[in-house]
């Protein structure tokens, strides 16, 4: 009797348990990507509207206003960093501005970019490299301002690239097996 078909079968499970494993790491580190490098592009506007009475549904007869905030998406709005911690890093003696202005002007569309590719496959181990890079060149600066709960967030994502690239051999419908 012999033992072999048992062995196959696990091994083919175990294929499929990584590389489902995989496709969920690569799925959320996409899809984080993306919507971190969306997120550049936001702001938020406050427009003032009638007061409306909470019993009738009608607008206040005295005419008062309340401001409402609501968040617009906008090529214009983008911002690498909060302005506060851009005035951290502009103060920043190792964070020179001829390394920061090019690095604020691609950041987003990088992180879109590497997202949307990590996400449909293309080139994935290059993706998930170049992506940690990133991560690694982000976590420097919040090194440099002592953003420790920054660091910390950062450092969970590059663990978990790490460990996406070391499932990467079991990458499955992708659009570039060996990138």
């Amino acid at each position: 009797m012999t033992t072999e078909p048992m062995h196959e079968e696990k091994r083919i499970k175990t294929n499929w348990d990584a590389t489902l494993a995989f496709w969920v790491l690569r799925a959320w580190l996409g899809v984080r990507a993306i919507v971190t490098g969306i997120e550049k592009y936001s702001d938020t506007v406050i427009t003032q509207k009638p007061l409306i009475d909470p019993t009738t549904g009608m607008e206040d007869p005295s005419g008062a206003l309340v401001d409402v905030a609501h968040k617009v998406y906008a090529l214009t709005n983008y911002h690498a960093v909060p302005p506060s911690m851009a005035a951290k890093f502009a103060g920043e003696p190792l964070l020179p501005k001829l390394l920061l202005t090019p690095f604020y002007a691609v950041l987003g569309p990088v992180l879109i970019l590497l997202g949307v590719t990590l996400l449909v496959g293309l080139g994935t181990r290059i993706s998930l490299f170049l992506q940690g890079l990133l991560y690694v060149g982000l976590t420097v600066g919040l090194i440099l301002i002592h953003e420790d709960g920054g660091i910390a967030w950062l450092g969970i994502h590059v663990a978990l690239i790490a460990l996406a690239l070391m499932l990467a051999r079991h990458n499955r419908y992708c659009l570039l097996k060996n990138g």
